[in-house]
């Protein structure tokens, strides 16, 4: 029991022992409902009491009341892991021995298994371990849409589609929150780069504002029942988000009727009499850049601190308006703090070691795979290089603030030489410099050369190479606070690969990254792996798959454009990304990722929903229930599907819908459902989707839909299409 709480009732049964008349708080009774608890609590508190709950305390927890016995909250970053534990009162790290953690896959490889059984599987796990580590809030999921291949934090993202991100992100939340835990769904709204994050000025049209960049967070708001959002950082029509009344106010609490807690990301708040008048609850981290550095201000100097108390007091601010974001506020912590019937969690168990290995075997692409060289049959190769710096780096380290301290982390080298033993060896390649918070050490030309005629010297006696390469979480690859300023891979690492399959070897290259990447040397080499950022089963999860244990079923949630200029946000120039450096302009309005590439016919690398497997799927013909349908109406869809290879697998049927008559310009088509459906070699099921006039609507000063005709496309992905129909909206 928490030892505020448990000196409150001593201090009660004393009272009633000597005599004393003392009536038990109905804000303690959590046999009473939330909201009289919330209005018993707010009846008790004085105006500088709940003032102190809306701004920081340290640097991740906020105030509680403890004259009423109401505990803080308390915050840890994810959303791959909790983070290990930070000072009191600056950003380095405790030093504790007892918080090195679980690192779960990044979300971008979640995403990827199109499965929200492994959604739920991930949110429980990673609940536990906060809830293990007495954590109020974890700091996650993200839900920035993936519009460009540069962002450094798309890694911790969903993808490209809004529907997809909404389906997954879903049992995320439900299950983080099982756990008596918060999610806190971030970064409200439209954080797509880290360059200029904190300043940029987003212009983006209604339309794309509803169509692409808030889908998945309202599915967070409404459907999963999220507890808190986290306020981005860039500024949306003029206004920084953390105090954007369109964003804040008109559309999360108002339009969509949600009851939770908005917190500032860490020194997003610009202002007092905005920020609360427009809906934000919890200022955190002002005067600091987020991350490392900090100015001499006391936390009741912050704009939610005495500044908002004076504007209070003065008659500026309604007391209404505090009263509100206590309220609010006091919902949460009986949700999480004071809650008695959340479990008590659990770190670092081997339940959770296998959740991270079958997510990661789930979401690992398989690209490519010409010739059938996957899976790897051992006992056709004496020797086998690996190859590359992934193969043996921390990659949970790094990244801002997702890194992770954790306690076992099974590199790809590892993995491997568990499984094939002697017959492995390593040539490191190539070399990523030492990073530095806001740079990165240089590795000298001469050194890069070394590694590189080291590996091609034991390239020369191997007969099977697999490349482990791609980006890290370093300055300027996948890392908070910057982007990335090319789509090549560095480091050397493509004219490494070149010079590999010039040798006529058999090679195997497993990409490790958050993000697309140029791939020049793609037609030579046979099989290639998305291998994401995997976590702690990392080395294991890979040689599943490789080995085939496991037979790969992820596909890709992001296009993989051939060049950097046949994605959408790149067509346009400088002022469409990165902008000028105070404003831009989203010019490809709501054709992101696939829809651009389909609608404007441009071929992708690989595209949106790729993913290859061990065994092949047919298709049936997909049959309608009806050719017409009617506002009223619905219309279901059948496909079988069979597995007619030679191996049981997982296929993911993805339903796509275009309008071909329509009097605003529409994508050519959009993914409105799918399914991830298990077969047996030689089995046959069918797949079952219902359309409903909802999955038609576009967006034009509100929802619409317009009669006319409609193509289902079904495919594996959004360019491997297996069959279309169409239908009639009257």
């Amino acid at each position: 029991m928490n030892t505020k709480r448990l000196l409150l009732n001593l201090t009660l049964m004393l009272l009633t022992l000597t005599g004393v008349k003392a009536q038990t708080p109905i804000y303690l009774d959590d046999t009473k409902p939330i909201e009289e608890r919330v209005k018993d609590a707010l009846s008790r508190m004085t105006t500088e009491e709940k003032v102190a709950m809306c701004h920081a305390q340290s640097k991740f927890s906020s105030a509680g009341v403890p004259r009423l016995g109401i505990p803080e909250i308390k915050m840890s970053d994810g959303p791959h892991g909790v983070r290990a534990e930070v000072n009191w009162n600056d950003w380095g790290y405790a030093g504790w021995t007892n918080d090195s953690c679980t690192a779960f896959p990044a979300l971008t490889c979640l995403a990827a298994t199109w499965n929200p059984e492994m959604s739920m599987l991930y949110g429980k796990a990673i609940g536990e371990e906060a809830r293990y580590r007495e954590k109020n809030i974890l700091l996650g999921p993200g839900l920035n849409i993936y519009r460009t291949p540069l962002n450094g934090r798309n890694f911790e993202y969903m993808g490209e589609d809004p529907y997809l991100a909404s389906v997954m992100v879903v049992p995320y939340v439900k299950g983080l929150q099982s756990n008596g835990v918060a999610a806190c769904v971030k970064h409200y709204a439209l954080n797509n780069q880290e360059v200029c994050r904190g300043w940029i000025d987003v212009n983006v049209s209604d339309r794309a504002l509803r169509e692409i960049y808030l889908p998945a967070f309202k599915a967070a708001a409404v459907e999963g029942g999220a507890w808190s959002f986290m306020g981005s950082y860039n500024k949306f029509r003029g206004e920084h988000a953390c105090n954007n009344k369109i964003l804040l106010r008109d559309i999360l609490k108002d339009e969509w009727q949600w009851d939770g807690v908005v917190v500032t990301d860490w020194g997003g708040c610009h202002d007092t009499y905005k920020s609360a008048m427009n809906g934000l609850d919890i200022e955190m981290g002002t005067y600091t850049n987020g991350l490392t550095s900090e100015t001499k201000f006391t936390y009741d100097d912050y704009y939610l601190g005495n500044m908002y108390l004076q504007q209070l007091k003065e008659g500026k601010i309604p007391m209404s308006v505090l009263d509100e974001q206590a309220s609010r506020i006091l919902r949460l912590i009986f949700r999480t703090a004071m809650n008695r019937q959340k479990p008590f969690g659990r770190f670092t168990c081997q339940e959770h070691y296998d959740v991270c290995r079958q997510i990661a075997g789930e979401g690992i692409v398989l690209l490519k795979n010409d010739n059938n060289t996957l899976p790897i049959d051992a006992s056709k190769y004496n020797k086998i290089l690996v190859v590359g710096e992934n193969g043996i780096k921390n990659l949970t380290a790094g990244g801002g603030s997702s890194e992770l301290k954790v306690k076992r982390e099974v590199s790809p080298l590892q993995g491997l030489k568990a499984l094939y033993g002697s017959k492995i060896d390593y040539a490191q390649g190539y070399k990523s410099g030492r990073f530095i918070y806001g740079r990165e050490d240089v590795v000298p030309q001469d050194v890069q050369e070394r590694l590189h005629d080291e590996a091609m010297q034991k390239a020369k006696d191997a007969d099977l190479i697999i490349f482990v390469g791609g980006l890290n979480k370093n300055f300027h690859q996948d890392c908070e606070d910057s982007d990335r300023t090319t789509y090549g891979l560095p480091f050397g690492q493509d004219k490494l690969i070149s010079d590999i399959v010039a040798m006529k070897k058999q090679v195997v290259l497993v990409l490790i990254s958050g993000n697309a990447v140029e791939m020049p040397w793609v037609k030579q080499v046979p099989a290639i792996l998305q291998a994401w950022y995997l976590g702690s089963e990392s080395g294991n999860a890979i040689a599943d798959v490789l080995s085939g244990k496991v037979n790969p079923s992820g596909k890709l949630p992001f296009t993989f454009p051939v060049k950097l200029e046949d994605n959408a946000a790149h067509h346009f120039g400088k002022i469409s990304y990165p902008g000028d450096s105070i404003r831009q302009e989203y010019l490809e309005d709501i054709l992101v990722g696939y829809r651009w590439h389909d609608t404007k016919k441009i071929v992708p690398q690989f595209a949106f929903g790729h993913g290859l497997s061990y065994t092949t799927f047919k298709y049936g013909k997909p049959t309608l229930s009806a050719k017409t349908m009617t506002a009223n109406s619905f219309i279901t869809v059948c496909i079988p599907v069979t597995n007619t290879g030679n191996c049981d697998g997982k296929e993911v049927v993805q339903l796509y819908i275009g309008d071909d008559q329509c009097s605003v310009v529409r994508p050519q088509k959009e993914l409105k459902h799918f399914e991830k459906v298990a077969l047996k070699q030689g089995e046959t099921k069918t797949v079952t989707f219902t359309i409903t006039p909802e999955d038609l609507q576009f967006y034009d000063n509100g929802w619409k839909t317009e009669q006319g005709r409609f193509t289902i496309y079904v495919g594996s992905s959004s360019r491997d299409i297996r069959g279309k129909e169409t239908f009639v909206l009257n």
